[in-house]
């Protein structure tokens, strides 16, 4: 029912937000003389503060309109490869660029962890310039019926292995954080099965290969529960005014609890920043807030038979570190990949996927040769700091890029 509560308070606030919003609106607007005195900057800014509060933050773009290749400014376009239930692959197709192998094919496997795959929107941006990129664009599992059927960690190793077989055998794959695990076991599969068409290539980055190693935070709280505790508390069922209605899910509101929590002060400071830089008339501040918090605050619902999987699988009984992940009752064996050259990348400050949890990835992959592997740890880098920021732009991408590179022609 905490679902169909949530939802039932959200309608009900609905008054209350868009009068803030009818407020932030009359006292910021340029023809009220009001708008330019302390009183106004500070009753608009009040109302802004209270509404965003309230809001429901929709899924951003990733408005990539363009990107700098090889010194000319090339137009991008958003093109569906293909269209699944519960993810659409996404190319980002360069306008007046060849497709003559010259540029490295890149799948980014975003994580299906709450936030959009959006959130990747400098990573996609950067690596634009260098390569031929493609994304797995999740889907909000409260959008998707019933009758379109479940969703587990067996059926996401599904998804992959049909994008990496669609792909071809040039491809190479970056697995951001939650997808190092289902990446690499697709690999894995595809290497027993001596598969032609895989990957040329893996980048692991900040993925929970073994979380027992230097255990976060997130480690420790998902270690510290039973499985039984998480499907009684943090499950619910899509209410009806939701194409999933029905869907048993991880909800999005839930999981972003879980975020704020996680860095609770900084939030709160964080607003009280907005508030005061919209008083002090500081625009550009403002700006910055805004951009950051409505791609941090737009959360999307997680299949719960995936997400409990992920719990059981990754954090409780660490089966892939361990020798024990299955898929479709078949052993899953890293031992097995000897051509797909392996990358794993750490940050020194990761508080969400620990020092050491990725690295393990080289243990399990006993078959791949010296002159096939490499580990790479930033200094002075956070999770997210890994996959966008300036640190990711000048200090970590180049290591990606040179890994695709010297991998390109197998």
């Amino acid at each position: 029912m905490l679902y169909q509560f949530h939802e039932f308070h959200y309608t009900a606030i609905a008054p209350v937000r868009l009068f803030a919003e009818a407020m932030q609106t009359v006292y910021s607007h340029p023809l009220v003389p009001m708008a330019y005195t302390g009183f106004g900057r500070t009753v608009a800014a009040g109302a802004e503060v209270l509404e965003r509060t309230m809001r429901r933050f929709d899924k951003p773009s990733f408005g990539i309109k363009s990107v700098t290749v090889k010194g000319r400014e090339t137009q991008i376009r958003e093109v569906p490869i293909a269209v699944e239930p519960f993810c659409t692959l996404l190319h980002f197709e360069r306008a007046g660029v060849e497709d003559d192998g010259a540029y490295p094919k890149v799948l980014v496997v975003a994580p299906m962890s709450g936030h959009w795959a959006t959130l990747l929107r400098g990573t996609i941006q950067t690596l634009l310039a260098d390569h031929d990129v493609y994304i797995t664009d999740w889907h909000n599992a409260r959008d998707v019926a019933l009758i379109d059927g479940r969703f587990s960690l067996d059926d996401y190793v599904d998804y992959l292995l049909r994008f990496f077989r669609m792909l071809g055998p040039d491809v190479h794959v970056l697995a951001v954080c939650q997808p190092g695990i289902p990446s690499l076991a697709a690999v894995a599969l595809m290497a027993e099965d001596d598969d032609p068409r895989q990957p040329r290539s893996l980048a692991i980055m900040g993925g929970p290969i073994d979380t027992r190693i230097n255990p976060t935070k997130v480690n420790t709280f998902a270690g510290d529960k039973s499985l039984s505790w998480f499907e009684s508390n943090v499950i619910g069922v899509v209410p009806f005014n939701h194409p999933g209605r029905g869907r048993r899910v991880y909800p999005g509101f839930m999981q972003l609890q879980g975020f704020m929590s996680l860095n609770l002060e900084r939030h709160v400071g964080e607003y009280i920043g907005l508030f005061t830089n919209m008083v002090k008339g500081d625009g550009d501040s403002a700006i910055d807030h805004r951009k950051f918090y409505d791609e941090y605050l737009a959360v999307m619902d997680l299949p719960a038979e995936f997400y409990l999987d992920t719990i059981q699988k990754v954090f409780l009984e660490q089966h892939l570190a361990d020798g024990r992940l299955t898929w479709r009752g078949r052993p899953v064996r890293p031992e097995a990949i000897a051509k797909t050259a392996l990358c794993t990348l750490e940050g020194e400050k990761d508080d969400i996927t620990g020092v050491g949890q990725t690295e393990v990835a080289h243990r399990l992959c006993s078959s791949l040769p010296n002159t096939k592997r490499r580990h790479y740890l930033q200094p002075h880098v956070g999770h997210y700091g890994m996959f966008n920021g300036r640190r990711w732009r000048e200090e970590i991408y180049p290591n990606v890029r040179n890994f695709f590179l010297s991998h390109h022609q197998g």
